[in-house]
């Protein structure tokens, strides 16, 4: 028997959800490419896209909208829940502890029946931006904001975090990144959400464990470590230096590279092109962001190392009023439909992950009493 850390390259499911050829850059949903649905969906449409497997008619996407609106308030339980919890909590934690407790208040718990996983999309997507806006808040000593419904989805978003109506053309360009970030095959996360299903776990079971395996640095946290490094770098003349010095300690550049992508990152083009739609060309992150990249291109010409979406979107964030510890769970909230559509599809042919192991410990080793042991 051979061992394939971390699975690289071994196929676990069949799915029609969304494709990739890293080869060329291409990036669908449900056979409808990225920049397709950047350009003329949104993300609340893309979501149901996702989940369903097809374009909503008019009438089952207004129904959805008004049910992922009627479902943006949560509890004063979970207010009060929120109020306890200490305030230098990360939101990543904080996200991973509630959605369960969400579960609560869905009647529908069943995760084999269809009414459980069109409730628990409605509800997550609802609620799980209110919770992240409300802990914004709370970790700042500021009043939550209660959500307007008035406002679009994006817009919503961004009024809750800052405690102001952000303009229209900001709502958009969020709503935008949110459909980058819905979908993304077969990855860490997304894998961990179809094991847990597998036994038959409910949805808020299936998203909370993904929200805990997208909080590490390796996968939804690149782009906070992006910012930050692009934050320190005090004079841009610097930035070839910077490069150098990394490449020669071998330490990874954040933001670069892709286990799937050999060429540029559709989604990172999309960002780059968002943000030099809001960002003002004398904005320093901005500036130094450019800057990098194009220093990095260059040092990593021959080995084919192009910037991912992590990259810009930090930035991009920034430039929104969301802070860099908020940027994972802007990330989380986006891949609730990627991860609930990978496990309704699961659901269909569902076997139980039980992978094995290859032994190199001993064997028929004697028990030593703690008064003869060395």
């Amino acid at each position: 028997m051979e061992v394939y850390s971390g699975l690289a390259g071994i196929p676990v499911v069949r799915s029609s959800i969304s494709y990739i050829d890293g080869q060329k850059g291409i990036l669908e949903y449900r056979g409808i490419p990225i920049e397709e649905l950047v350009e003329k969906s949104n993300f609340l449409e893309v979501s149901y896209l996702l989940v369903f497997g097809k374009l909503p008619s008019q009438r089952e996407y207004d129904e959805f909208v008004c049910d992922v609106k009627n479902n943006l308030q949560i509890d004063s339980s979970i207010i009060k829940f929120l109020k306890d919890i200490p305030r230098d909590t990360h939101p990543m934690k904080v996200l991973q502890s509630i959605i369960p407790i969400l579960s609560a208040f869905d009647p529908n718990r069943d995760v084999l029946d269809e009414k459980h996983h069109y409730s628990s999309l409605t509800r997550l997507l609802g609620q799980v931006p209110t919770v992240i806006g409300a802990w914004k808040r709370i970790s700042e000593n500021k009043d939550i904001v209660e959500p307007d419904f008035r406002l679009s989805y994006g817009e919503n978003f961004l009024y809750m975090m800052r405690g102001e109506k952000p303009e229209k053309k900001e709502g958009d360009i969020f709503d935008k990144c949110l459909i980058l970030h819905a979908e993304h095959t077969i990855n860490a996360s997304t894998f961990t959400a179809i094991v847990v299903v597998s036994t038959l776990a409910d949805f808020y079971s299936c998203v909370s464990s993904a929200v805990g395996s997208l909080s590490g640095r390796l996968h939804g946290g690149a782009n906070e470590r992006v910012y930050y490094m692009l934050s320190q770098i005090e004079k841009i003349e610097d930035i070839p230096q910077i490069i150098d010095q990394k490449l020669k300690n071998k330490e990874r550049i954040m933001g670069f590279g892709h286990r799937v992508y050999k060429t540029h990152d559709p989604r990172a083009l999309i960002i780059k092109r968002m943000l030099q739609e809001i960002s003002d060309e004398e904005n320093r992150l901005y500036k130094t962001a450019v800057e990098f990249e194009k220093t990095a291109l260059e040092r990593l010409k021959e080995k084919k190392i192009y910037p991912n979406i992590d990259f810009y979107s930090g930035v991009l964030y920034s430039l929104l009023g969301i802070p860099p510890s908020f940027y994972t769970p802007v990330f989380a909230m986006a891949r609730i439909s990627g991860w609930i559509a990978h496990c309704k599809e699961y659901l269909k042919e569902n076997k139980l992950f039980r992978p094995t192991q290859i032994y190199d410990g001993g064997h028929n080793i004697r028990y030593i009493p703690p008064e003869k042991r060395g």
